[in-house]
């Protein structure tokens, strides 16, 4: 299983968000028994809770034999028809993410996107 598990963490996408609009994201360090770990950010809309990102995501993994723990949350602001997404404030239950680390993993996938963060603002 463990051996699974590590094969399956690659497949593991290191962003999904939300195609558009204003919403809460965690970063979750995911990794396979004992194995090295893999930063990903998860942000969507339907989220009422930063918990409720972190719940789902945890079970997907956990399909796949992968645990995952959160590093903190914020919030996204998607703006597709400007190309710009701004990473900002914080998870009351989790804590601040490093939205440094947040914003390099969004350019990785969103290379022609302003991507800016800040740690003002809820």
């Amino acid at each position: 299983m463990a051996a699974a598990a590590a094969a399956a963490l690659p497949g593991v996408a290191e962003v999904e968000i939300d195609g558009d609009g204003v919403f809460k994201y965690v970063l979750l360090r995911v990794r396979a028994a004992g194995g090295p770990g893999k930063d990903i950010v998860r942000g969507h809309g339907w989220a009422e809770y930063h918990a409720d990102l972190y719940e789902r995501t945890a079970q997907e993994l956990a399909q796949q034999g992968l645990g995952c723990e959160c590093l903190g949350g914020g919030r996204l602001s998607h703006r597709p028809e400007e190309r710009r997404i701004h990473v900002y404030g914080y998870s009351v239950g989790f804590g601040r993410a490093d939205h440094s680390v947040t914003t390099e993993k969004l350019k990785a996938k969103y290379p022609d996107y302003e991507i800016t963060w800040a740690d003002e603002g809820y």
